[in-house]
C-alpha cells in the first residue's frame, strides 16, 4: 500500500475516543433536524411528534437495559451523566451520609465531581488498583462505613481496557448494606456498551452512565439509568424536562440516534467482540515481535476486545502520534479528555507504571471498520518510528552529558 493511498483513506485507531456515526443511525436522525423539528413541550402536531419520538426511544432503551422507561434520563453527554450521578446523589442524600468511594482509575468526569464534593464537606475514598488495573472487591467493601452513600466503579477502563468485576462488586455491596438502600452503586459503562451486557437487573447496579459517541451514535447525547426511588438533585435546572432531572429542550435527533445506535450494537456485539479480540491479539503479537521492549498496560484477559495500550521506553507518546498522523494513521496517547493539558495519565500512575514509561504510552483502539490490513500497514511503519525516536532520545542524552 502506497503512502498516498493511505492518506487518501486514513486509518482510524482511536475508537475509544469517539466513533463515526453509523449510516443507519444518521438516517433515523435526519427527519428531526428539519421536518419533525417541533419542541417536544409544544401541544401542536410537530411538537407531539417529537414527544412521541422521545417516548418511543425511552421505551426502547429501557427494553435493552431490562428496566422501566421512567428509570431512563437523557443527558447531553457521558460526562454529564457521570456528574449527575455523583453530584446529584451526593447532594440529594447528604442527610444519610457524606462518604463516597471511587476507584483510582475512574474517568475524569467522576474524579472531578468528587473533588467538587470534597470542597462541600464530603469525604472521598479512592480505591487503589493492582498493576493490571483491577480493584479488590474485599478492599472496597472494607472501605464502606455507615456514612457511605455511593460507590462508583467503571465497567471497563477507557485508557487501559481493564474490565472490572461489576457483578461480584454489586453483589458484595448488596450484602453489606442489608435492608438499607445505601451505599448506592454507580458504574460508568460508556466503553463497555458496545461489547458487554447492559442488563441492569443482572448487573445489580443502581445507576449507570452511557453515551452515544462510543457506540457509533452522535456526540452530545448520554443517558443515566437511575433506579426507581433513588433521590437525585438536578445539576441543570429550568423547565423540568427529563422527570425534572435535566432541564432544557430535548435534543430529539440525538436521542433518536443514540437509541438506534444502542439497538444496533446490542444485536452485533457478540459477533463483533469475537472479531475484534482476534484482531487485538494479532496486533499485540505483532507489537511483541517487532518491539519486544513494549509493555502492555492493563489486564491481559479481562480486557476490552478493542483495546491495545502500550508503553515504550525512551520515547514521547505525543511524538509517535504526530508521526503516525503524517502517515495517515490516527491513534491516541490515552484518554482524549486529557489531551488538552498533556498531563501524564492518572490511570498509568494508579497501576504503578514506571514514570519514564508513562510518557511513552500509546493507545490503539479498534472498531467495526478496522481491518487486518490496517494493522499490517501500521506495523510496516511503526517500528521505524520507534527506532527513529529512540535514536533521537539517545542523541539528546549524549549531547546533554557532553555539556555537563
Amino acid at each position: 500500500m502506497s503512502h498516498t493511498a493511505v492518506l487518501d483513506k486514513r486509518i482510524y485507531l482511536d475508537y475509544a475516543s469517539t466513533t463515526p456515526v453509523d449510516k443507519k443511525v444518521l438516517k433515523k436522525m435526519m427527519p428531526f433536524f428539519s421536518v419533525s423539528f417541533g419542541n417536544p413541550s409544544s401541544l401542536y402536531s410537530s411538537g407531539r411528534q417529537s414527544k412521541q419520538a422521545i417516548d418511543k426511544s425511552r421505551k426502547e432503551v429501557a427494553s435493552i437495559l431490562n428496566t422501566s422507561p421512567t428509570e431512563i434520563v437523557f443527558t447531553g453527554s457521558g460526562t454529564e451523566s457521570d456528574n449527575l450521578a455523583i453530584l446529584g446523589v451526593a447532594r440529594a442524600n447528604k442527610k444519610n451520609g457524606n462518604h463516597i468511594i471511587i476507584s483510582a482509575i475512574e474517568h475524569k468526569a467522576v474524579i472531578e465531581a468528587t473533588q467538587l464534593l470534597k470542597e462541600e464537606g464530603f469525604e472521598i475514598t479512592v480505591l487503589p488498583v493492582n498493576k493490571e488495573g483491577l480493584i479488590d472487591v474485599d478492599e472496597c467493601i472494607g472501605a464502606i462505613t455507615t456514612k457511605t452513600i455511593l460507590v462508583s466503579v467503571m465497567y471497563a477502563n477507557n485508557e487501559i481496557g481493564t474490565i472490572e468485576p461489576i457483578n461480584e462488586l454489586s453483589e458484595a455491596i448488596r450484602k453489606k448494606r442489608g435492608l438499607n438502600m445505601f451505599p448506592l452503586f454507580h458504574t460508568d459503562a460508556c466503553q463497555a456498551a458496545g461489547y458487554f451486557s447492559l442488563n441492569v437487573r443482572d448487573l445489580g447496579i443502581d445507576l449507570m452512565t452511557l453515551n452515544g459517541s462510543k457506540i457509533y451514535g452522535p456526540k452530545g447525547i448520554g443517558i443515566l439509568y437511575k433506579k426507581e426511588g433513588i433521590k437525585i438533585q438536578p445539576i441543570v435546572v429550568g423547565g423540568g424536562q427529563e422527570i425534572g432531572l435535566r432541564a432544557g429542550t430535548e435534543n430529539v435527533a440525538n436521542i433518536v440516534g443514540f437509541t438506534e445506535a444502542l439497538k444496533l450494537v446490542s444485536i452485533s456485539k457478540e459477533k463483533e467482540s469475537k472479531r475484534l479480540i482476534d484482531l487485538r491479539d494479532y496486533f499485540i503479537k505483532k507489537i511483541n515481535d517487532a518491539i519486544p521492549e513494549a509493555v502492555l498496560n492493563g489486564h491481559k484477559i479481562y480486557r476490552l476486545p478493542n483495546n491495545i495500550n502500550i508503553s515504550i521506553p525512551y520515547i514521547e507518546g505525543e511524538s509517535v502520534i504526530l508521526m503516525l498522523d503524517e502517515l495517515g494513521i490516527e491513534a491516541g496517547t490515552g484518554s482524549a479528555c486529557s489531551s488538552y493539558n498533556l498531563k501524564p495519565s492518572h490511570v498509568l500512575f494508579a497501576i504503578g507504571q514506571d514514570t519514564n514509561l508513562i510518557h511513552g504510552s500509546i493507545r490503539f483502539t479498534l472498531g467495526k471498520y478496522t481491518k487486518k490490513s490496517d494493522i499490517d500497514y501500521l506495523m510496516s511503519v511503526f517500528p521505524n518510528i520507534i527506532n527513529k525516536l529512540k535514536n533521537m532520545s539517545a542523541l539528546t542524552a549524549k549531547k546533554y552529558e557532553q555539556k555537563k
